[in-house]
């Protein structure tokens, strides 16, 4: 009975947030927004929950920020922002596209996921912009649990050149990081890649530009899981 309830609200929701959060032209279109915005994207729990830490120096990760969070990251002299979720036109992105451009930080989008991997060119693509964003920087998803986990320890170990044991701090459930959940194959894809280093030497960086092949990741992935 729980699921065909849980179904049915997840299809009124995925409704909702189509239907309104488009826009912020107008006054009324603002104020659909910022409701859609804390509701419908869960902005209310992340009014004073900002899953935010420095992970190196200059480097950031967070949850989703608001405007208002922007401004903040502004006065602490943050310079760029990687959004993990994409350029997608719903309220988050356009508010925080409009509070970048307001207050002079870059924007640079890639879209990850918490729950399905994406391909090689995408991951070679967020070093690139990992690489080349001007300092200070900061890196987030939703709730800055999954994705900006998965980012910081590609930061760490392959811009930084830490230990991949060190990195993989940042993926732990005191960010809301579940490993036994469908977000567990974003640390599938690091032991994959550990196993096999320990055969190749290679570097994670070299693993992802000639091993790395998300469909037989996510094939492997689901074997462990039955």
């Amino acid at each position: 009975m729980a699921n065909p309830i849980k179904a049915r609200f997840r299809e009124f929701e995925h409704r909702m947030r189509k239907k309104y959060g488009r826009r912020i032209g107008t006054p009324a279109e603002r104020r659909q927004a910022m409701l859609h915005f804390h509701l419908l994207d869960h902005g209310f729990l992340r009014t004073v929950w900002w899953n935010m830490e420095e992970i190196a120096p200059g480097i950031w990760r967070s949850n989703q920020p608001s405007p208002r969070r922007v401004a903040h990251y502004a006065k602490m002299g943050i310079r760029t922002i990687i959004n993990l979720r994409g350029e997608k036109r719903h309220s988050p992105y356009l508010f925080e596209r409009e509070a970048c451009d307001r207050h002079g930080i870059t924007l640079l989008d890639i879209e990850l996921s918490a729950r399905k991997l994406v391909s090689r060119e995408d991951l070679l693509r967020l070093l690139d912009l990992m690489r080349r964003a001007e300092r200070p920087m900061l890196m987030h998803c939703k709730s800055g649990s999954d994705r900006a986990g998965f980012a910081a320890v590609l930061y760490l170990a392959v811009v930084e050149g830490r230990p991949l044991a060190e990195a993989r701090r940042h993926l732990h459930w005191k960010y809301l990081h579940l490993s036994s959940t469908d977000t567990g194959i974003l640390d599938h894809v690091l032991d994959v890649y550990e196993a096999d280093s320990a055969a190749t030497g290679q570097t994670l960086e070299d693993w992802i530009a000639t091993r790395y092949d998300h469909e037989a990741l996510t094939r492997s992935w689901k074997r462990t899981r039955k």
